[in-house]
């Protein structure tokens, strides 16, 4: 963990919101932005999170929180399909693992 902010996981229980979350870690945004696009931020930077695979580092989090935030900067929720109704939306289908087996005779 960042000796530098030593307890930052222990802040994020008191962040409810995107705006919260930016605003804490120093990322500069649009309001129009994070108003249109809150929960598709948030849900790319906790997919971001998932991916990184690293015990919790400040820098890290913002890192990947800014670049969650600049994906909708650049783009919008259709085209990045983050939930699966836009995936759906563009066509885009997925199966669960779980899902694919053997026919039972």
């Amino acid at each position: 963990m960042s000796t530098e902010h030593p307890d930052f996981t222990d802040d994020l229980a008191e962040l409810e919101s995107a705006e919260d979350f930016l605003t804490y870690f120093g990322i500069a945004f649009d309001p129009k932005v994070v108003r249109i696009n809150h929960l598709h931020i948030l849900q790319r930077f906790h997919n971001y999170l998932n991916g990184a695979g690293k015990a919790p580092e400040y820098e890290t989090w913002k890192h990947l929180l800014a670049r969650a935030y600049q994906d909708f900067v650049h783009s919008d929720a259709l085209t990045e399909g983050v939930f699966s109704v836009f995936k759906r939306a563009r066509g885009i289908q997925t199966v669960p693992i779980t899902a694919i087996g053997r026919r039972q005779p």
